[in-house]
């Protein structure tokens, strides 16, 4: 049995013009989400062994403020493969970089993970920026993601439904 977290970065700041969209920092919204998601993961016993993120700013950055949270340190890789990836790609890279890890969590951008989550559970749950998604896999390994039976969609959050703090 596997666990996948799926979190999409928090809030991106559009203050900038001239920024590069890959280049968008968190607004202060995502800069108050991203720590709240991560106690969330902390309080419920879901932290992970691996975190793989987009090399986008704001995915980057909801990934650090959220692993800062936990008890433990939690390194966090990055692939720009992430940065406006389509479901495959992330079952792509989880399946290369999950190794011996019992819980991953992938932080990147919509649609894909929203489809992600539909895809790996039958589950139609937009994700809203910061919102986090559980699923839990049939699998022994990681290898094994693309080829699994539907995984089960164990818990959802959104950030505006949990309580202030």
């Amino acid at each position: 049995m596997k666990t996948l977290l799926i979190l999409r970065h928090a809030k991106s700041s559009w203050s900038d013009p001239g920024l590069r969209d890959h280049d968008r920092p968190l607004n202060s919204r995502g800069r108050r989400d991203a720590p709240r998601m991560g106690r969330l993961i902390s309080d419920r016993d879901l932290v992970p062994q691996r975190i793989v993120s987009s090399t986008a700013v704001r995915a980057r950055t909801t990934a650090a403020l959220a692993a800062a949270e936990f008890e433990e340190e939690v390194g966090i890789e990055t692939t720009h493969r992430l940065y406006g990836a389509y479901p495959d790609v992330y079952i792509d890279v989880v399946e290369e970089r999950g190794g011996e890890a019992e819980r991953v969590m992938v932080v990147g951008h919509n649609p894909g993970i929203t489809s992600l989550v539909t895809r790996l559970t039958g589950a139609v749950e937009y994700m809203p920026t910061a919102a986090l998604a559980v699923v839990e896999l049939d699998i022994d390994d990681w290898r094994e993601l693309g080829r699994a039976e539907e995984g089960r969609l164990v818990a959802f959050w959104r950030p505006k439904a949990l309580p202030p703090g």
